[in-house]
Order: structure tokens, then sequence, then C-alpha cells
């Protein structure tokens, strides 16, 4: 059975269920952050996956990154799979913009992040989830 890291949990919300993966809203209103974390357990790297699982990983990261240029238009994506705190494999996908608090070097370990509101994570999850929706159809 799939279990959530601990860490993951706590700093992220869903979003989205798709085939391979579970998508989380990381909890830092300073940048459009997904987490794709798949729902296999005892994953730990890519190659854990088996071969049809790491092309639609690849397809969902894809779709996720077509949500996070529709909805906030970043002037570049990044995607990596770093599991230095966290061995669970999980795949962040990150709006960045020229504007942003770590631009243009990577975001982790950079002061920074903001919490959303309430009310503001509400509104994100809302419209990522009508997006994924959206997008995942063809609409």
């Amino acid at each position: 059975m799939f279990t959530l890291h601990q860490r993951l949990e706590g700093d992220t919300v869903e979003v989205a269920d798709l085939r391979v993966s579970v998508v989380r809203l990381m909890r830092d209103r300073t940048l459009p952050w997904l987490i794709l974390v798949p729902k296999r357990e005892g994953v730990r790297e890519v190659y854990d996956l088996s071969k049809d699982d790491r092309a639609v990983l690849m397809e969902e990261m894809t779709l996720a990154s077509r949500v996070i240029d529709a909805l906030y238009g970043p002037d570049k994506i990044n995607i990596g799979a770093l599991g230095n705190r966290v061995p669970q494999l999980h795949v962040h996908v990150i709006g960045r913009f020229e504007t942003d608090r770590a631009w243009p070097g990577p975001v982790w370990g950079k002061d920074g992040s903001e919490p959303y509101t309430e009310d503001e994570l509400c509104k994100a999850v809302h419209e990522l989830k009508e997006a994924f929706k959206r997008i995942s159809s063809g609409a």
C-alpha cells in the first residue's frame, strides 16, 4: 500500500490523483510549485519504477508543466527529482520567474518562502484542480 512520506504530507496539499502519481502543491505561495509522488511503495529512484510507470510519470510531469504554464505563465519551468531529505521518489515541477526569490539559482536552501493563507490555499487548489481536469481532457 502506498504511504506518503510525513515531510511531504506536512509541506504539501493534494491537488490531483493521476494514474501513477499523486500531485501535491507545496505550501509556499512565492512560487507555483507542484510535487508529483508516484503511488508505488518503496520507490526511491526513477529506475525503481517499471518501464510503463516511468513513461506515464514523464507524461504526468508534462501535464503538470502545462498546468503551471497555463495558470501562471512563468519564464521557465524547472523539473527535478531530489531526495536528499525525503528518500521517497518525488518530482518537483516549479514555475520560475526572473523576479522570483532565487532566480537564476535553485530554489532549495533559499530563504523567503511564505505560507499561503487558508483562503489563498483553497483558491490555488481549486484553480489547479480545474486546470488539471481541463488540460488533461484536451479542452
